[in-house]
């Protein structure tokens, strides 16, 4: 017969509901981003045709909010499970997994700032690459039109960008109504106007230049989008270190709480 004796030691109760309660927010939220994801899809018809997604020169808002809704319900499930049955293998999971996340926001933060050009120049390709599927799914369109509006700006670097767009282009191939046109969110608001006119951009680029900022705007999202950083700096730094705490503090806890585990663990002789 083998009798077991105890050391003191023992698993915190604090760490390990606190961990769990952690982490049951993210997978919460894991939850909702999935459901809104899907749910969008489902209104699209990409669930029951997915090769739609691969096919979109642009990128599909909806998948960026199903990878982040997959990361945060696997990391607090992993979390959440690993806290309530002490399982050392899904805590050391998470906590990797959080560490990797925390080093890659820093390395892109770091990269960003030392290669400015660089990124720009990606930026730049990005906007243009959706520029041209701006028709082809209507959340990329809300998208852009959103990013257009609240920074009071018209294509990368221009108006002239949406040549890019086959509606929107000037050249004499097209017979689509809007071409030489913008979209209505390049529009400079009229504060008469309570409904929006989405027309207001229809052949305004068949205007002389000199006239075109008088109905829409003129710069380009690029520029305003470099000019809106050094405005908000403290509140981007602000939610950089905030996210970076909140990183650091669940790091803590699985720490912690892998360390009473072990010790426990190690506390028990035959």
């Amino acid at each position: 017969m083998h009798y077991y004796r105890y050391s003191n030691a023992e698993v915190s109760c604090w760490y390990k509901y606190l961990l769990f309660s952690y982490n049951i927010v993210f997978w919460l939220a894991g939850v909702v981003f999935l459901g809104v994801g899907l749910w969008a899809w489902s209104e699209k018809g990409v669930l029951s045709d997915l090769t739609r997604v691969t096919r979109m020169h642009g990128i599909d808002p909806v998948v960026l909010v199903l990878m982040v809704g997959v990361v945060m319900f696997t990391l607090g499930f992993a979390g959440c499970v690993g806290a309530l049955r002490e399982n050392i293998c899904l805590l050391n999971f998470f906590c990797s997994t959080i560490v990797l996340i925390f080093f890659l926001e820093l390395a892109v933060a770091v990269l960003a700032f030392l290669f400015q050009d660089w990124v720009r120049d990606r930026f730049r390709e990005f906007f243009e690459s959706n520029i041209r599927s701006y028709r082809d799914d209507i959340d990329l369109q809300n998208l852009i039109d959103s990013l257009q509006k609240a920074n009071q700006c018209c294509g990368a670097y221009g108006p002239e960008d949406w040549d890019l767009n086959v509606y929107f282009n000037c050249s004499g191939a097209s017979y689509s109504r809007e071409k030489c046109g913008v979209p209505f969110s390049c529009c400079v608001p009229d504060p008469a106007q309570k409904v929006v006119n989405t027309q207001c951009g229809y052949d305004v680029r068949t205007q002389l230049k000199s006239k075109w900022d008088e109905s829409i705007f003129t710069k380009g999202c690029i520029q305003a989008l470099e000019g809106w950083l050094p405005r908000n700096i403290y509140i981007v730094a602000g939610v950089f270190i905030a996210i970076s705490l909140l990183q650091i503090f669940g790091i803590f806890l699985a720490r912690t709480l892998i360390s009473d585990i072990e010790a426990v663990k190690a506390g028990h002789h035959f």
